[in-house]
């Protein structure tokens, strides 16, 4: 009756060794009683077996759960290239660079994808220890949160530059946090410079790189150095989002979209009032579903609130802010989840006009805004109450609904025109504030309002609410049929238009999502007139409720088909010798 259990032995084999305890009878050591187990002779192989099987998967499951993926924190003086490394390391321009000190001021999160496999990487802004002015010291408190975080840390040095004080306190910082660190001593583009990277070892780092991030030189070993500390996952691709990016060309022939495979010869007149073919084969060319990760570009004027708003959002100071307009300079985004639902917030730059921006920084941060615009599904237009709706903010929407984002128009600073108001007048009214807006962003019709206090926190439940909402509607797709169904409703003689510019409408259809795009097949080739463009656009929302979100329509004229005779028929033998003569 004493023998060794089966079920001690596959946990000891693959968990913490001999004197792990049997899962079914608590004993200790590998020889006990099985009786003291609870099983006997009756006990059924294949239930030990299952037994068995169980156990060896919460094992696996265990080791699989401790695979994380690790990240590598950049960190140095200001200018010495640590942006530069960090776009090298990611393989793309993430980070701005320039010739100017302080650029990159909050933490930047990336990718290192190497091999088939990958970790994170942050950039951090350029640290000054015993700097106690407001943004060196936010500066250095970002870079706080990275190293804490960080599995490894990579220090940067510039070998053209001599060793100061600040390099020396700040090297005994970091070893004072025992983790594996790396010193890289940048900018070493010619090979007489490796013996001048030898004088930087009296930081007192053993592992040293002499590297140049800008010609890529010893960046690749310095990777393959830092994978055997950090650890590492296998690589994943990024999300595929088909049409989730404005289409700037889209099918306008009827070849083109597969109508004519679809069944429609002379349009859909005598189409059936139920589900047709076209409706199932238009659906492949669709996204069926929102993707899992929505992203959303907080946008607007320096000034406003957006990295306040981002740290009420994210529940934390993700983001430096200050009442210095221009404080933010690379954007920022953080992942949010929120009622089972994933969130990227974007914080980019405050948008200047070309006129007012002189540093090289400042004119690629404004870039840089608007590319992660045109990258989002959902554009966050933040209003500084007190300061009102100015030209600048039009200009700055305009972006966005050229671009095809949804747009949520979020009116920051409430409380400060409400209940915080000092200046003696009375309370703003929200709806004549919303009124007045509107007459500003008539472009904007489409897009909700909603008025919040980001300091405060009050009313931020309500962009959440605002941006699910757009999202669904920039990704809801209408059947071919009922559009077709709608068509025949509109009253299109309500809409002013000159009489060249009418065209006759056969059937519609949605050709994308995301934004909602529509083809019109029609009798003329000729140009919507923009008031029949918005009537129809009107008419459209009203019917399928797309809230926030543009809607684009294009116009694919049908072409007339030519007359060919037919051969003339040969009715005698006479006929036919005379057309064999004429050939």
């Amino acid at each position: 009756m004493f023998g060794h259990c089966p079920l001690i032995i596959d946990v000891t084999a693959g968990a913490a060794g001999k004197n792990q305890a049997c899962l079914l009878c608590g004993s200790a050591g590998e020889a006990h009683s099985t009786e003291a187990a609870g099983l006997n002779e009756s006990v059924s192989r294949f239930h030990l077996q299952r037994a068995k099987r169980e156990i060896r998967n919460n094992i696996v499951a265990k080791i699989l759960q401790d695979q994380h993926e690790g990240l590598l924190a950049i960190v140095g003086r200001p200018n010495v290239g640590k942006s530069t490394l960090f776009n090298k390391m990611v393989g793309r321009r993430r980070a701005i660079v320039g010739d100017e000190p302080g650029i990159t001021r909050d933490r930047l999160y990336g990718k290192v994808r190497w091999n088939g496999r990958q970790f994170r990487v942050v950039d951090t802004g350029g640290i000054v220890p015993e700097d106690k002015d407001l943004i060196p010291s936010e500066i250095f408190r970002q870079a706080r949160v990275a190293l804490e975080e960080a599995s490894a840390i990579v220090m940067v040095t510039d070998v053209r530059t001599e060793l100061t004080g600040p390099d020396m306190e700040l090297a005994r910082l970091l070893q004072k946090l025992g983790k594996p660190l790396y010193l890289a001593v940048n900018k070493v583009d010619d090979p007489k410079l490796e013996a001048e990277a030898e004088n930087f070892r009296r930081l007192g780092i053993r592992n040293l790189w002499a590297i140049s991030a800008e010609h890529s030189t010893g960046v690749a070993e310095l990777i393959e150095e830092l994978m055997t500390v950090i650890p590492t996952i296998p690589e994943t691709e990024d999300e595929k989002r088909p049409n989730n990016f404005a289409r700037r060309i889209l099918p306008t022939k009827e070849s083109e979209l597969g109508m004519d495979d679809l069944g429609y010869k002379d349009g859909p007149e005598d189409e059936d009032e139920g589900e047709t073919p076209d409706e199932l084969a238009l659906e492949d060319r669709l996204l069926e579903s929102m993707p899992s990760e929505i992203k959303i570009a907080i946008i607007g004027r320096p000034n406003v609130g957006k990295s306040t708003l981002l740290n009420q959002l994210t529940e934390s100071e993700r983001a430096i802010v200050s009442s210095i307009a221009g404080t933010t300079r690379d954007a920022i985004d953080e992942v949010v989840q929120h009622a089972g639902k994933q969130y990227r917030f974007i914080d980019t730059a405050g948008i200047r006009r070309k006129g007012k921006t002189h540093l090289m920084a400042e004119k690629l941060s404004v870039v840089m805004a608007r590319k992660h615009l045109e990258e989002a599904d959902v554009a966050l237009m933040v209003i500084d109450a007190v300061e009102g709706v100015s030209a600048l903010d039009a200009n700055i929407a305009g972006y966005a609904h050229e671009s095809g984002r949804s747009v949520v128009v979020v009116v920051n600073k409430w409380d400060l025109v409400t209940t915080a108001r000092t200046d003696g007048k009375p309370p703003a009214d929200s709806r004549l504030y919303e009124e007045q807006l509107r007459r500003t962003l008539k472009f904007l019709d489409y897009a909700p309002v909603i008025f919040v206090s980001a300091m405060s926190g009050k009313n931020i439940r309500r962009v959440f609410e605002a941006v699910e909402r757009v999202a669904c509607a920039r990704w809801r797709r209408i059947t071919t049929g009922e559009m077709n169904r709608f068509l025949k409703t509109v009253d299109f003689e309500r809409a002013s238009v000159p009489e060249r510019n009418k065209v006759k409408i056969y059937y519609m259809t949605q050709a994308a999502v995301s934004p909602p795009t529509f083809i019109l097949f029609t009798d003329k080739d000729v140009k919507l007139h923009f008031s029949y463009q918005r009537f129809l656009e009107n008419e459209i929302r009203d019917a399928f409720v797309f809230e926030g979100t543009p809607i684009w329509i294009k116009i694919s004229p049908r072409k007339r088909r030519e007359f060919v005779p037919a051969p003339k028929k040969i009715t005698s033998s006479r006929e036919a010798k005379k057309l064999k003569k004429r050939d």
